[in-house]
């Protein structure tokens, strides 16, 4: 019999399949389709598909994080005992999922279980809570969780750099491979319980960056969405950590990425173009990343909090005794209150500072207002830990010695574990609350003190208040933490300049009570509106959005370890088979061959770019024969291009993207489009010319047709923001111009109008049908989104075809694309069209030749 603690489902499918119904352990519901896990089980299998529907249809969500919302508990009889943890957010965010939505949670327990009891508790956990338990060795953990976790992705994204090994420590990959090691344990655990084709993911945190990639690599059409809680640093930050591409590789495997404020997702986003090369456009209002033919979605949106719990807090009668004994506590006394965790990121230190700078710049405050810090304990430990607890400590002493007196400490000192209730406490009575953290990724402290300032008739009872009379509040909130954006009553402060928050702290007390009650009041309003019901609520509909065409599409996965990631295209976009275009090549009489010179026939990034010996011997063998009409397409220069190929006397050529066209080497250069004058570029260069000058690394190309800036040597972000002011600027002043602006990949081009690839497409094929030479064979080959113009006419242009005419679209890479056809680079390319080349010699020596035919474009 199989055990029941086998962690991998998919191990088991490589012999008999276990009949769980012999078993204890049951999930509530399996992948269901025969054969699909043997499939999944095959680490290189490129073709995981989920086509097969499942048994049930009803919505699920699979919400998985670092840790479940469990407390487990032992009794005395040694046996554990398990309830909800209602302070988890993994929770909290049920309610804005609705009834109808089944949930399952994934993650570990915050207590370690013994091996021997791991399968009872699994089954009471799911069988009881719906929940999954990731069980990992006390090992494995500690290098996942206090190694790669908190020693290097939390100091990294809260913008430390391991300077030193004193600073967070140099990089360490066996603690980065226990976090991919624990991250494909959280992917067994989800194929446990998963319905793929029905089943919601969602992955929280930066514990499980990497997830992703394992959960796409089994099921390629996942619904899957993933929310960063903590900032996303800046480029300049992120571009130091030595597996930087893995992780944003992995993310991009998601559907949805979530992020607090705009300033994670651009720095997101900007690591993205700086690294991976990729580009982001906004389509009503929803920011999109192209990757491989998927769009991920990015979604901004900052967390809230459950406020039916603490309103159900507040309402406890040990809440109001806790506020009636803290209103005799500090009588007669201001108080502005701190609650932070114990840890370098925090402030405490700083605020500490501050309020020692208000006692100093203001003596009449003395006696009269208290800070009382609530510290939390520490999530992480080590060196950092323990020097900001003792600095905390010496502060305190320190400030209270100096303006203490008998009955009165300025700042007192919370550093022991307070029930939820007796916080609240805290947040009822404070005057002011300060949250001056130097970097947090949201912070929901100003939020519940908001909700507890609002309190409740008994409440106020016991403060002696006007249950009628409106309430008020006053924040001190840091310019570095999540929250700030939302609050924009709050009084925002640089932590780092102790003068400026001290000042902040007086003008929080010196408000009018009218404008306190005002900015309450406005606080109050967002954040009962967007508590956690609606932000999960809102990823979801976002998730729905953004997965809504999945099974219209053709998907299938490529590359090897985390650099996998899915391709999804046209279910008619596929491979050309080069047997089935040189069989139809074999069979056909007059032929059109157009080539995009830049995209077929020069090698991607290579700096040399003049054609290879290879390539022009190619050409020429495709002219020669009298079936074909070869044509070379590019917006490169005539000059240029005429040197390049003088030797391919019978090629035709059409330069700057078609308007210049000359039919072979002996024919004269033709426009294709008649330009009455060009006095337009003496609007448009001294434009660029600025930009030029002010943008380092770009250039301008000069044509005889037309006009590029080029920001391909620039930086990336600079480059992208100087393009869309130079398009707004050029569209501007050549507004009655005769010409169109377009902006492609790296650069802004100015070029008469109506002048595209696409002439030359329909000019050939029209010349060739008034030769009563109807093409029976059509190729035609480009790799960017100038080449769509010829691929669109040959796709369209049945009445200049023969009717049995065979059309090949061909684009390189695997992209979205009007073309039917794909090759994967250049080598493929001239691969395929060298077996045609091939095709015709054979033709000829086994054939008379008949008369040479010379197509002259009209």
């Amino acid at each position: 019999m199989v055990s029941r603690s086998y962690s991998n489902l998919l191990d088991l499918t490589s012999g008999d399949s276990p009949t769980f119904g012999r078993e204890k352990k049951r999930f509530p519901r399996v992948a269901t389709v025969a054969g699909v896990l043997s499939e999944l089980d095959d680490d290189n299998s490129n073709s995981v598909g989920s086509d097969a529907p499942s048994s049930i249809a009803q919505e699920r969500m699979i919400i998985v994080g670092n840790q479940l919302p469990i407390r487990a508990h032992r009794r005395d009889d040694g046996e554990w005992y398990f309830s909800w943890d209602e302070d988890s957010l993994l929770l909290q965010l049920k309610d804005g999922l609705g009834e109808d939505v089944e949930v399952v949670y994934i993650g570990c327990l915050k207590e370690e279980i013994d091996p021997s009891e791991q399968d009872d508790v699994a089954q009471t956990l799911l069988d009881t809570f719906k929940c999954v338990p990731a069980f990992l060795p006390p090992e494995l953990f500690s290098k996942f969780y206090h190694g790669f976790c908190k020693q290097h992705l939390w100091p990294l994204f809260h913008y430390m750099l391991p300077l030193s090994p004193d600073l967070g420590g140099r990089f360490d990959r066996s603690l980065w491979q226990a976090y991919v090691s624990v991250n494909k344990i959280f992917a067994d655990k989800v194929m446990e319980v998963i319905s793929p084709d029905d089943d919601f993911v969602w992955v929280h945190d930066y514990h499980l960056m990497v997830l992703p990639t394992f959960l796409r690599k089994r099921f390629n059409r996942l619904k899957l969405g993933f929310f960063l809680h903590s900032p996303f640093p800046s480029s300049e930050i992120y571009r130091t950590l030595p597996v930087r591409d893995e992780l944003l590789r992995a993310l991009l495997n998601s559907d949805l990425i979530g992020f607090h404020t705009f300033d994670y997702a651009r720095h997101f986003l900007s690591c993205c173009s700086r690294m991976l090369g990729l580009s982001y456009q906004s389509k009503r209002g929803y920011i999109g990343l192209e990757y491989y033919g998927r769009t991920v979605s990015i979604k901004i949106l900052p967390v809230g909090i459950h406020i039916r719990q603490l309103q159900c807090v507040l309402n406890l009668p040990e809440t109001e005794s806790k506020v009636a004994e803290l209103k005799d506590q500090f009588r007669g006394q201001t108080v502005l209150l701190g609650v932070d965790d114990m840890d370098i990121f925090k402030g405490i230190s700083l605020k500490l500072l501050a309020m020692e700078q208000l006692l100093i710049q203001h003596p009449d405050k003395r006696g009269k207002v208290v800070l009382v810090q609530v510290a939390n304990p520490a999530r992480g430990r080590g060196k950092d830990v323990r020097e900001v607890q003792v600095e905390t400590d010496a502060t305190v002493k320190r400030i209270n010695e100096t303006f203490g007196r008998e009955g009165y400490n300025p700042v007192v000192l919370i550093d022991t574990p307070l029930q939820f209730y007796e916080r609240i406490a805290y947040y009822v009575i404070a005057e002011c609350c300060l949250v001056t953290a130097v970097r947090d990724g949201m912070n929901l402290i100003p939020y519940e003190y908001i909700i507890c300032r609002q309190g409740n008739e008994k409440l106020d009872e016991t403060l002696g208040l006007n249950p009628t009379a409106p309430k008020k509040s006053m924040l001190v909130v840091s310019e570095f933490i999540g929250c700030s954006p939302s609050l924009s009553g709050a009084i925002r402060v640089n932590p780092w300049n102790i003068d400026a928050v001290a000042e902040a702290m007086d003008s929080a007390l010196m408000v009018p009570e009218a404008e306190k009650q005002l900015r309450h009041e406005k606080h109050y309003r967002y954040v009962t509106t967007h508590d956690v019901a609606y932000w999960a609520r809102s990823f979801l509909q976002d998730l729905e959005r953004a997965c809504r065409d999945h099974m219209r599409r053709r998907c299938w996965g490529i590359g090897f370890g985390l650099g996998f990631r899915v391709i999804a295209l046209d279910p008619n976009f596929r491979k050309l088979s080069v047997e089935h275009i040189v069989s139809a090549y074999k069979r056909t009489k007059n032929r059109a061959i157009l080539l995009d010179y830049d995209g077929a026939m020069m090698l991607p990034g290579s700096i040399i770019t003049t054609p290879n010996t290879e390539a022009v011997g190619i050409l020429n063998n495709l002219c020669n024969d009298p079936r074909n009409v070869v044509f070379l397409v590019s917006g490169k220069d005539r000059k240029t291009l005429t040197e390049w190929f003088s030797s391919c006397a019978k090629l035709g050529i059409a330069a700057e993207h078609g308007y210049f066209v000359r039919s072979n080497h002996n024919a004269e250069w033709e426009t294709c489009v008649s330009i009455p004058d060009f006095d337009w570029k003496q609007i448009a260069e001294p434009v660029m010319q600025l930009y030029t000058e002010t943008t380092d690394g770009s250039t301008i190309e000069t044509k005889e047709s037309a006009l590029v800036w080029n920001y391909q040597y620039a930086d990336p972000d600079f480059g992208f923001c100087q393009a869309k002011e130079l398009l707004d600027h050029l569209e501007s002043v050549l507004a009655n111009e005769p010409v169109s602006v377009k902006s492609g990949q790296h650069i802004v081009e100015v070029k008469p109008q109506g002048v595209n690839k696409g002439l030359v497409a329909e000019r050939l094929l029209l010349t060739m049908k008034q030769k009563t030479m109807l093409p029976d064979f059509v190729l035609c080959i480009g790799d960017d989104r100038s080449d769509e113009d010829m691929f669109e006419v040959i796709m369209s242009a049945r009445d200049s075809l023969s009717p049995v005419a065979e059309v090949f679209a061909c684009t390189v890479g695997q992209k979205p694309s009007k073309a039917k056809y794909y090759l994967e680079d250049t080598t493929e390319i001239l691969r395929m069209l060298q077996g045609l080349a091939n095709a015709s010699e054979k033709a000829a020596k086994s054939a008379p030749q008949p008369s040479q035919r010379v197509v002259i474009l009209e």
